[in-house]
Formats: structure tokens, C-alpha cells, sequence
């Protein structure tokens, strides 16, 4: 393939990529939140996590993946928020609740991390990061 040929096929994909984050219709209004930890807290290594919600509902993965007004809640640990409308990864460092717990227990290695709360649809994909919360944390 010459160099034109490649170009045009990137920006055709960029192209794509755009717009199906404009089609993706997020909710217009809430919130999403730790409701019992906050930015700079010292936790130890083991700890409960609730996570809060304004706005919208939970509701399991795979039901109505078009409903915007609901879907289910991911927590990444050492990463930040996902972008509109892009799928959140399944592995060690991104735990789906795609059964629409709103509570769960992790182990953190002694140190300082960041969690990251995302809310995301029935099929995984982000509501980006207006619908994410950061927080830094000291784990002891």
C-alpha cells in the first residue's frame, strides 16, 4: 500500500470513530460517585467500595443495551476514565459489575493508587468520563 492509500484509510476510520461517539446519546443529567471514599484518603489494603448514582438506574449487562438511561457500574484501578461510547476492557485492572452491584471488596498492594469509577451501558460501553469518578488513595 503507498502512503495515500494508508491515510485515507486512517482518516476514514477516525471519520467512523468520531461519529459513533456523537450517535451515542448519553443520559442528561447525573452523577456517579464512591459514596464512602474520597480523594486522598489513606485505606487499608483491604476495602469495601459503595459506589453512588444520581440520575440514572443500575441494571445487568446485556439487558436493553440501547436504554440511555441505565447500565451498570466498572472499576479501574491505576487507569482513568474511557472514552464515549468505547467499550471498558475486561481484565485484572477493570472489573465489570454487569450484574448491577453497587458494592464490592478489593485488595490493593501497599501504595498510592487511583480507582476509577465508570458508568457504562448494557454492552459495555463507556458514558465517558462525565460519567466517571477519580479518586487517589493511600492503601496501608
Amino acid at each position: 500500500m503507498n502512503r495515500l492509500t494508508i491515510a485515507a484509510i486512517i482518516s476514514i476510520l477516525g471519520f467512523t470513530a468520531s461519529a459513533a461517539a456523537e450517535d451515542f446519546k448519553l443520559p442528561a443529567s447525573g452523577n456517579v460517585y464512591f459514596k464512602n471514599l474520597h480523594d486522598g484518603d489513606s485505606v487499608p489494603t483491604k476495602l469495601k467500595l459503595e459506589f453512588g448514582l444520581e440520575g440514572v438506574t443500575t441494571r445487568p449487562a446485556g439487558e436493553d443495551i440501547s436504554d440511555r438511561k441505565s447500565g451498570h457500574h466498572h472499576l479501574i484501578i491505576d487507569g482513568g476514565p474511557i472514552a464515549v461510547a468505547q467499550p471498558v476492557p475486561s481484565d485484572d485492572r477493570h472489573l465489570h459489575y454487569g450484574k448491577g452491584q453497587s458494592e464490592t471488596e478489593i485488595t490493593l498492594t501497599p501504595g498510592k493508587h487511583t480507582l476509577t469509577l465508570q458508568f457504562a451501558d448494557g454492552a459495555h460501553r463507556s458514558y465517558g468520563p462525565r460519567w466517571a469518578s477519580t479518586v487517589t488513595v493511600i492503601a496501608k
